[in-house]
């Protein structure tokens, strides 16, 4: 049996697994929002049965044990620019808007793309161990969640919890780190039967692998950097393939939610607290004070951002 069969059966036993003692939390999320979009305050938690869980450490991978049906996490819907991520530092790892240089980070729009051309998210449960060096892409992982590219049709909203089919992946090498992106699809859209593999994203929406890699090559240029780069010259990987890098990460969060792996190191701390992993250190009741002290909803509308954030930037490295 080769190594990619192994892994890819190995996933399949820790999805029937943790399906099984964990499927009553697939259908039941929603968000508590916390003050006003497009402010420093501004924080999204994903609630389950109205109770907030961690976004990195509780929400389960896997959502469906026989269909191969995993739980994605909206960051950046579709067509926005603010960049909200998991924050890997906060308590129960609430979504926030980045930051650089104490101001509010928003991705420009390069023509001919406006915002972000997918809905753009992280799968729960993975870690992209920045000590592991992947010995294809000969670079380390870059401390967050597997990123994902969700390619159907409905826009999403910042905190939705997606299923999602997985189709193939990316590797981008971001400032001389791996940086997977994993091309998955809405079970309920409408595509979603014809969408099984990689292939069939360029029979079925053709174009949109190339434009996914022209934007990721592109995207930080109005910023003052680079082109990115890719690994494999930029070719899209297969459905097998993510299926064996997914495994990997989902492996390495498990070493970091136990404590195999340090969660506080001199260049990052990560926090682990969590309510649903028993071999955790990070482990707490409801009834812990920092879980106790979370702010209730406060939502409020979107406070105004600059115009200059709608601008369009003309590329003029961009390949037609």
């Amino acid at each position: 049996m080769t190594g990619g069969s192994i892994a890819v059966r190995r996933l399949s036993q820790q999805v029937r697994l943790l399906s099984s003692s964990r499927s009553s939390m697939v259908s039941t999320f929603g968000t508590r929002l916390i003050g006003a979009p497009n402010t420093l305050e501004h924080r999204v938690f994903i609630e389950h049965n109205g109770s907030v869980v961690s976004s990195f450490h509780d929400v389960p991978l896997f959502a469906d044990q026989s269909n191969g049906i995993l739980n994605m996490i909206v960051e950046v819907p579709r067509w926005t620019n603010a960049k909200m991520e998991i924050s890997k530092e906060e308590p129960f790892n609430p979504i926030k808007q980045d930051i650089k240089k104490g101001r509010l980070r928003f991705v420009r729009n390069c023509f001919p793309h406006h915002g972000y051309i997918w809905n753009y998210g992280a799968f729960p449960q993975t870690w992209e161990d920045p000590a592991a060096l992947h010995p294809e892409t000969k670079a380390k992982g870059d401390n967050d969640p597997l990123d994902v590219c969700e390619i159907g049709e409905q826009v999403g909203y910042v905190g939705q919890v997606k299923q999602v089919k997985v189709l193939g992946i990316m590797a981008l090498l971001d400032e001389g780190e791996t940086d997977w992106k994993v091309i998955v699809v809405d079970v309920h859209d409408p595509l979603a039967s014809k969408l099984n593999d990689i292939e069939d994203v360029e029979r079925h929406l053709p174009g949109l692998i190339r434009a996914t890699n022209e934007w990721f090559r592109i995207y930080k240029i109005p910023d003052g950097k680079g082109e990115n780069a890719f690994a494999f010259s930029g070719e899209a990987k297969n459905k097998k393939y993510a299926t064996e890098i997914i495994h990997e990460c989902n492996e390495a969060w498990r070493r970091l939610i136990t404590g195999d792996s340090p969660a506080k190191t001199p260049t990052y701390e990560i926090a682990v607290r969590n309510l649903t992993n028993p071999n955790s250190p990070g482990l707490v009741t409801r009834n812990d004070p920092t879980y106790a002290n979370l702010p209730p909803d406060s939502r409020q509308p979107p406070a105004l951002i600059d115009p200059s954030i709608s601008k369009w930037f003309y590329i003029s490295s961009v390949q037609v």
